[in-house]
């Protein structure tokens, strides 16, 4: 029994580190150290694994079960970007948006623009989609060329696309200034380079070597991602720290929470589900796992009221992210 215990205490300690390692993707970038980046795809596991082995400890009357309930502590932030519950929110809609990937704009799916018009929202932002078949009365579009498109009611003041110059990284966001009664607000509409994975890619079988080799193929993947995401990251920073106008960001980020992408496009702004979330914000549906890769942030001047994940369609393999924010504080 032991043993067993040393074993399971070298297990612990060893998630642990693990977990901190995540917290690192705050200060660490992927080109100096892609593997914490890495780490952040396992949080939920790592996270529940934890928690099992923490909860062994307390039934086993052993005071290292304080240490580790003392350490988890850490974590309750990270845990809430993926699963949370905020009080109701009080005030005003002022603004209605709808982030949503559509998946290559709905890859020829007619159920999307009826979706989108039933919305009536004030501002939609879609990734993978060319905005091609949206003619709604009263909207205003902005379009990338690269697969971002807003539509909005309101009048756009300036557009311009975020280019990296460089051909081997996609485009990774869409600005737009837009006046909304009488302010004026920046709208981010966001997509870093995805990932190209399909399901036989990350499905493992019982074959040790054939799993083997698909693991390593898939680190080949994510870790020259991650790369092109820190610098997409960065032009996207550059865009919101010179902006003169409350800032809301959004769209499909292909990162988790906790990872370098979510701490360095969430700096200085508010994460939309943290502030009026409830549930999980899981948005990212077609494998059989956990994933929240989709965003909405905003400046603090800017509350977010409502926040949810619409799963009562399944018309892309990603849920649409609705939001409302009050009208800004001074």
């Amino acid at each position: 029994m032991k043993v067993f215990r040393l074993i399971l205490f070298v297990l612990h300690l060893g998630i642990l580190f693990l977990l901190l390692g995540t917290l690192l993707n705050a200060y660490v970038p992927p080109k100096v150290f892609p593997w914490f980046n890495l780490l952040s795809l396992g949080f939920p596991v790592l996270m529940i694994s934890y928690i099992i082995l923490t909860i062994f400890w307390v039934f086993s009357w052993k005071k290292r079960a304080f240490v580790f309930m003392f350490a988890g502590l850490a974590f309750i932030n990270p845990v809430k970007r993926w699963v949370n519950y905020s009080s109701p929110k009080n005030g005003d809609s002022e603004i209605k948006l709808v982030s949503f990937n559509t998946r290559a704009g709905g890859r020829g799916n007619k159920e999307i623009a009826p979706y989108l018009r039933s919305q009536d929202a004030d501002i939609f932002l879609l990734q993978e989609d060319a905005g091609k078949d949206y003619q709604f009365d009263g909207y205003q579009k902005a379009n990338s060329g690269g697969g971002l498109t807003i539509l909005t009611k309101h009048k756009i003041i300036k557009q311009q696309i975020i280019d990296p110059q460089d051909e081997n990284v996609r485009i990774p966001g869409l600005q737009v200034d837009i006046e909304i009664k009488g302010k004026i607000y920046r709208f981010i509409d966001v997509y870093l380079n995805p990932f190209r994975f399909e399901k036989d890619m990350v499905k493992l079988n019982g074959n040790t070597d054939t799993n083997e080799q698909k693991i390593k193929d898939v680190v080949k993947r994510l870790i020259p991602t991650f790369k092109k995401h820190q610098e997409q990251v960065a032009l996207i920073r550059e865009v919101i720290d010179h902006s003169p106008y409350p800032v809301i960001l959004a769209g499909d980020f292909n990162s988790v929470p906790n990872s370098y992408e979510y701490y360095h496009l969430s700096d200085g702004l508010e994460d939309a589900f943290l502030t009026a979330g409830k549930g999980s914000a899981t948005s990212f549906h077609d494998y059989k796992f956990p994933i929240r890769i989709d965003y909405v942030f905003s400046s603090k001047s800017v509350k977010a009221i409502s926040y949810k994940v619409d799963r009562s369609v399944s018309i892309s393999d990603h849920y649409p992210v609705i939001v409302k924010f009050s009208a800004e504080s001074k």
